[in-house]
């Protein structure tokens, strides 16, 4: 059955990196997916552990009987100017190593190009690939891209097309159903069409943004190209989360043992704990109201 894992960033300003296996398992969660982090692999940085450290990590894990399912780095893979690209496929190769030393299966990140270079970030990206697919495929890894809001593509189906360009099994695809109203809000035809290549879905609500002509989010000045969306807890948006789980049980997701569902709620920090327990109680009546 599908893993349900627990993405701490609401712990981060509370709670040493070291504890956060211990929050996760006083939720009641079985697995963690490890995201950016300073102690860690940081935003568009190059990890920052050593051997030592990452022995204290699987040691933690282990003692709160918590599983590392997955990692989250966010690194400039598909970005249009050179440098920070290669720094980019540099911090890959370490964030690999890491996967494989932590006996981590899947690796779940973001293109992080830039939409106002799109087709330079398109060829940044299959550059990037070019070089880290055969170290991907020799780790053994499940690799997955969200098209997140501000990127390079944020249609779900174009991205899809994307990742289909490269023809490889290890890499698949993110869903993310707070991204729902920015992918094009086509979960019931987008996922059937994945299939397999679906490694992970991480549940946030958030509203729909494009409601009430455009202009249920004013920011200014008019015709800002910002992104606007929340991570909210399920039922406090917008998301159809029966449609949602509907399809996720028709392509056979929730029976996988190799997929991961990750509640990832960061609108409610000063009730982590309250918000990680209700997380994972809905998500477990979705998927008994779905199979």
């Amino acid at each position: 059955m599908v893993k349900i894992a627990l993405d701490p960033t609401p712990y981060h300003a509370t709670h040493d990196f070291l504890d956060f296996f211990d929050a996760a398992a006083a939720a009641g969660y079985e697995w963690i997916q490890l995201t950016p982090h300073p102690d860690f692999i940081p935003f568009f940085s190059h990890p920052r552990v050593d051997a030592a450290y990452l022995a204290k990590v699987k040691k933690r894990a282990a003692d709160a009987g918590v599983g590392i399912c997955s990692l989250l780095p966010v690194q400039r893979v598909s970005w249009p100017d050179e440098l920070p690209r290669e720094a980019a496929v540099r911090n890959w190769k370490r964030i690999i190593e890491i996967a494989q030393e932590l006996d981590v299966p899947m690796i779940n990140t973001e293109f992080s190009g830039r939409p106002e270079r799109a087709e330079e970030s398109e060829a940044g990206f299959y550059r990037s690939m070019e070089e880290l697919l055969p170290l991907i495929e020799r780790a053994g890894v499940q690799v997955n891209f969200d098209p997140h809001p501000d990127d390079f593509v944020e249609d779900a189906l174009e991205a899809w097309r994307i990742i289909r360009g490269l023809d490889n099994p290890a890499i698949g695809f993110v869903y993310v159903a707070s991204h729902t109203f920015h992918y094009g809000d086509r979960a019931t035809t987008l996922l059937p069409e994945l299939g397999g290549r679906l490694g992970a879905v991480y549940t946030a609500d958030t509203m729909d943004h494009r409601r009430s002509h455009g202009l249920r989010y004013i920011t200014n000045p008019p015709g800002s190209p910002a992104r606007v969306h929340q991570h909210l807890k399920i039922g406090d948006g917008d998301v159809d989360w029966a449609e949602l789980f509907t399809a996720l049980a028709k392509t056979g997701f929730l029976a996988r043992e190799d997929a991961i569902i990750c509640s990832n709620v960061f609108a409610e920090n000063e009730s982590a704990d309250e918000t990680s327990r209700y997380q994972l109680a809905k998500i477990r009546e979705l998927i008994a109201a779905a199979s």
